[in-house]
């Protein structure tokens, strides 16, 4: 409420789409705050069928608006501070130049990139405006978990209510606003659309990784600071190597990609050397079948991968269970890139440790580790790269398996119920980044 200038008060009343656009506003003068209160309050109940002093336990009504929970500050973004803004002192400091080549310059300004974030936020209909970047939360991010895991329930009930699934539909998106535009939000309906809806949390649990990093950037009053780039690629505690494209390794992964990809163009490759990640991985050395697998990803969590490793996530899951997924043909794993706004896209090629592999034909759903006996899981497809093309590289002194030749049906998987090879791990030690390459789709 607004206070005039006259001691007149006024009620902002803004009518606009449940979890759309921007709606039409209009200020409403009263000559008392009380009346005010008494008006606004009428509204509300109008306009929601919830009393707004019981609004702690707002129950959203078929029909009618609901409320939307808006983190403090919502509507601004908020800004890192830069060093030396505001201090005098530090404002006299001399930033390095960067010491990064301009290709690895370029690539660690994206996976920061505000603009970058906030493109795949909206690209998965999040209402950048009621949740701007500034102010993603962990605790919120875990509340949308919670609203999930409900849904997931009352999806599992026989029979299975419409009402109640967009009752806590509607808390869902409470917790988590979206902006689809005109149209109402779908209820989430169908395990399809639930598991979408966690794996959208979990690309803004590690969007919020990267803010925190950021975030943490200790300010230095030295005469001479590094520069932001540099700082920035030091958070990822990560060693990139950018690969010349006449390299043998650029060459093997070039033809990898042209061998089981789709239509995509290779800009760069960088060799990867995570912090402590070759240590963790020597505890599978007894492990003998290896290869280089492709993990495809959302560009914006790239950063928390880079800084934390392939993990799995407890909300995390699929056709084959609680594991990460690595697939033998590019074009499988590219399904699950999502690019910036210039269609330009990034993914991991790692090496897996698979030892002895389970094979399934079939969805497997509640897995969260091999059976006895086993290393890792195989989700056979009906094709398969060549394997009679198949190379052998040496890596750290362990012989790993490296895709060559075309996908080729495999008679004996003919009618498995997946079209493509998915290959599993239920342990994030098996596996270690080797490159990222960056394609164009």
């Amino acid at each position: 409420m607004a206070r005039g200038a006259h001691g007149s008060h006024a009620v902002p009343l803004i009518l606009g789409l449940l979890q759309g656009e921007v709606g039409q506003s209009k200020l409403l003068p009263f000559t008392s705050l009380e009346a005010a209160k008494k008006d606004f309050e009428k509204k509300f109940w109008e306009k929601t069928k919830n009393s707004w002093a019981a609004r702690e336990n707002f129950v959203a009504q078929p029909g009618k608006y609901t409320l939307i929970e808006v983190q403090p500050g919502a509507g601004q973004e908020v800004t890192l501070r830069a060093d030396g803004v505001g201090d005098e002192k530090v404002s006299k400091c001399r930033t390095l130049p960067c010491a990064l080549d301009e290709t690895t310059q370029k690539l660690v300004a994206l996976i920061f990139s505000s603009d970058m974030f906030r493109h795949a936020m909206q690209t998965m209909n999040i209402d950048v405006k009621k949740m701007p970047l500034g102010n993603l939360s962990k605790q919120q991010i875990a509340r949308g978990f919670e609203a999930l895991e409900e849904l997931e329930a009352a999806l599992g009930e026989q029979p299975c209510r419409m009402s109640r699934l967009e009752e806590l539909s509607s808390r869902f998106y409470t917790i988590v606003p979206h902006n689809f535009g005109r149209a109402r939000p779908p209820p989430i309906d169908s395990p399809e659309l639930l598991r979408a809806k966690k794996d959208m949390l979990l690309v803004l649990a590690d969007i919020e990784v990267a803010q925190s990093l950021q975030a943490q950037k200790v300010e230095e009053e030295e005469e001479v600071v590094a520069h932001p780039l540099d700082r920035d690629y030091a958070l990822l505690c990560c060693q990139l190597t950018l690969l010349e494209h006449t390299s043998q390794e650029y060459e093997m992964i070039l033809n990898y990609v042209a061998q089981t990809g789709g239509q995509v163009y290779i800009l760069n490759i960088w060799k990867v050397a995570r912090e402590g990640e070759d240590k963790l991985f020597q505890a599978h050395d007894h492990l003998e079948h290896r290869r280089l697998l492709w993990h495809g990803t959302n560009v914006a969590v790239v950063a928390a991968i880079l800084r934390n490793g392939l993990r799995i996530m407890p909300h995390s899951g699929g056709r084959v269970g609680k594991g990460i997924y690595f697939a033998s043909e590019n074009s499988k794993s590219a399904g699950y890139v999502g690019c910036t706004s210039k269609r330009v896209g990034l993914m991991f090629l790692t090496e897996v440790a698979l030892g002895k592999q389970y094979c399934i034909t079939r969805d497997e759903p509640t897995l969260q580790q091999p059976p006895d006996g086993y290393d890792s899981v195989l989700a056979c497809g009906r094709t398969e790269p060549d394997p009679a093309q198949d190379v052998e590289v040496m890596l750290d002194g362990k012989k790993v398996l490296v895709c060559q030749g075309k996908p080729i049906p495999m008679p004996a998987y003919k009618d498995s119920s997946f079209f493509q090879s998915e290959y599993l791990i239920y342990q994030e030690s098996q596996c270690r980044i080797r490159y990222l390459v960056q394609l164009r789709f």
